[in-house]
């Protein structure tokens, strides 16, 4: 967890410059619900009757998840929508600009479109108590805008029907091996994750190595589900960038998958939560923040979604190995991360077919 302890540092510094928010503190008097603490007002967001969540994460997921927060308060209709990170932002700009506040907590797993949204004063500050459980580079600056939800990682996935251990990749570099021509998968340039992929591989594995790996013509998709539906069924024998959190997924729904972990490392990057300024309903909001950043919450979402937890009380999704296990990759400079998106999305979308 070395790399990932890291990866707030540099955000502390470069990522708030010019902002002007005040320090906020948590509520002097928490309410204890049922396995977590609570600021906001329950009976007026039971009165609001709804809430409304922005993510990047499938739908079968998201409905888990929302019917989760549903049991604990079925006064509460909790609805969701769902994109990939890029789309999923361009829809919340373009309904901001247009005067439309019409979703109360967003998901994005792109930490440079989180920077840029805070910049923005799209966030409105709300300091949960179970915010105290998160590393500090976990969490915004000021603390309230934003905060780690889990982390996700990437590897390289395979379809055991198809492709024996032995001759599976084991590194990131045998995925130029000419057998993989046309057989290779990856996700779409809007994807946060394969952002991160692209930035922390290149300097790793050199300016040619993606050169070359276009070579292979790897097919992109959406959604990770598209991908590993495409792995179990042959269509596909590789995922390039694979999300490990499909991979438990999937092989626990009994699909024949393999995956690796490069001893390079694995890719890293956060799906990060925030409240939404002016949004319909404020106090679900809040009420729905601070049961999702509890152990409650966080076990609700690594049973629906097989996602790892930030905080160091809650077990990794049941199947799945620890994050201290793994060598993760996570930029150390999430400003720079940010600013290299249009360049990476510009040659990722030539690299899959996407634009010449």
């Amino acid at each position: 967890m070395k790399t990932i302890a890291a990866i707030g540092v540099a955000a502390c510094v470069l990522g708030w410059t010019g902002l002007a928010h005040a320090q906020a503190k948590v509520c002097d008097s928490p309410r204890q619900m049922q396995g977590f603490k609570t600021c906001a007002n329950v009976e007026k967001a039971e009165a609001e009757g709804a809430f409304v969540l922005y993510s990047t994460d499938p739908e079968a997921g998201q409905q888990k998840l929302v019917a989760a927060f549903n049991a604990a308060f079925p006064k509460i209709k909790a609805n969701y929508f769902r994109l990939q990170a890029g789309a999923l932002y361009a829809k919340v700009l373009s309904e901001r600009q247009a005067k439309s506040y019409l979703v109360d907590v967003i998901q994005l797993s792109d930490m440079g479109m989180i920077l840029d949204f805070q910049r923005k004063n799209g966030f409105t500050q709300y300091v949960s108590p179970e915010m105290a459980a998160f590393k500090p580079e976990y969490k915004s600056k000021p603390e309230g805008y934003w905060t780690w939800g889990s982390v996700i990682m990437a590897g390289i996935a395979y379809n055991k029907k198809n492709t024996t251990e032995a001759e599976a990749p084991k590194k990131w570099e045998d995925l130029l091996d000419p057998k993989w021509n046309d057989a290779i998968n990856v996700k779409v340039s809007n994807s946060g994750l394969q952002h991160g992929v692209w930035y922390m591989l290149k300097p790793i594995l050199g300016e040619d190595y993606f050169k070359k790996f276009a070579t292979q013509k790897p097919r992109a998709f959406d959604s990770y589900v598209q991908q590993y539906d495409r792995l179990t069924n042959g269509q596909d024998k590789i995922i390039m960038g694979a999300q490990y959190s499909g991979a438990v997924e999937f092989t626990a729904k009994g699909a024949p998958i393999g995956f690796v972990f490069p001893a390079t490392g694995v890719p890293a990057v956060p799906e990060t939560y925030g409240i939404v300024a002016d949004g319909p309903h404020p106090n679900a909001a809040q009420l729905f923040m601070d049961w999702f950043l509890s152990p409650v919450g966080q076990k609700a979402l690594a049973d629906a979604l097989a996602l790892h937890s930030p905080r160091e009380d809650v077990p990794p999704p049941p199947g799945a190995v620890a994050l201290k296990e793994m060598k993760l990759l996570s930029p150390a400079d999430w400003d720079a991360f940010e600013k290299d998106r249009p360049s990476f999305a510009k040659e990722w979308d030539r690299i899959v077919g996407a634009r010449r």
